[in-house]
């Protein structure tokens, strides 16, 4: 071999050397990892991630600047992280409501398209009226629905999510209402504490300051025991009603993202949801203690949920609008 040859081969050799380990070495992150809030401002999955970013920023070593991109029952923010680069760089939050436009066939997407690199808040639902309004009972509101069937509005997050097919099931069970979409939390809020829809579909964290004034009021708990914060709210439960859909968030970024890349997020957030801020934060939102789940058991635990929301759109009758 020629010394020319020989010294071309060496330079080859080097650069596949050197190459190949820096590749799969690369430092993450080196930017801000952005945070796509695919609900609007004031909600629940908002302050969910706003919190989350800054707990987590110390530890992640970058900033997460949360952008919202309210729409589609979560889904049009979503898109933006299915058409994304899968480098670990731009992920989203992901709710239950999302979750069920797959089971109704709204979506475009399988659960196997995303990532599920952390479960933050786990939080039952209730159904909320007017504290000064003309329902100071669940059987006085039902009763009225019965009676005037569709006539009763409910302000929810939009079609296709659990809360359009919570209310679905109640008009299967013959207590049929009307859903109203409003995909940013606070114009939903102000609907019915301004007197639009009779009624609210929502979990109590996001609507505590409203609770605490004494402008709306829970009458009834979607779950199978009382919430200690509200012991004579009685649970759907009890009443004879076979559906209990908590609501959960989490974060989750594009399939085939890298999986050191989700562990070392997964890590971030797991040390931020170890904080006595976020802890602080959990129980002002009446979040369940034992929320977080990792990279290791969301997966799992999402695929059982689908295959709950599966099973009640089959045994309801319930199709997408």
């Amino acid at each position: 071999m020629t010394r020319t040859r020989r010294t071309l081969a060496a330079a080859a050799a080097a650069t596949l050397v050197a190459s190949g380990p820096a590749v799969a070495q690369e430092k993450y992150p080196t930017r801000p990892v952005e945070i796509v809030v695919t609900w609007g401002p004031g909600g629940g999955a908002d302050s969910m991630a706003r919190q989350l970013s800054q707990l987590a920023q110390p530890h992640l070593g970058v900033a997460l600047p949360a952008v919202n991109v309210p729409g589609g029952s979560g889904n049009t923010g979503l898109a933006q992280i299915l058409n994304g680069r899968p480098d670990g760089y731009q992920v989203a939050t992901y709710i239950m409501d999302t979750l069920c436009t797959i089971a109704l066939g709204l979506a475009s997407y399988k659960v196997d398209d995303l990532a599920w690199v952390v479960r933050t808040q786990v939080a039952d639902s209730f159904l909320f009226v007017k504290a000064d309004g003309p329902f100071q009972t669940i059987d006085a509101l039902l009763a009225h629905a019965k009676a005037n069937p569709g006539k009763l509005r409910v302000a929810t997050t939009g079609f296709g999510t659990v809360d359009d097919l919570t209310v679905r099931y109640l008009g299967h069970r013959g207590f049929p209402m009307t859903v109203v979409p409003y995909p940013k939390p606070g114009e939903r809020y102000a609907a019915v504490v301004g007197g639009h829809n009779e009624v609210l579909y929502e979990q109590a964290g996001d609507v505590k300051s409203f609770l605490e004034a004494k402008q709306l009021k829970p009458l009834i708990i979607f779950a199978a025991r009382r919430h200690p914060a509200f012991p004579d709210v009685p649970a759907s439960g009890e009443l004879g009603f076979e559906v209990e859909l908590p609501q959960f968030r989490g974060i989750v970024a594009r399939a085939g993202t890298p999986p050191d890349r989700l562990r070392t997020l997964a890590e971030a957030f797991r040390k931020a949801m170890e904080s006595a801020e976020w802890k602080k934060f959990a129980a002002d939102w009446y979040m369940r203690p034992d929320s977080y789940m990792g990279p290791d058991q969301f997966p799992a635990w999402i695929r059982e949920q689908e295959n709950v929301l599966n099973a009640y759109v089959k045994e309801f009758g319930l199709k997408a609008r």
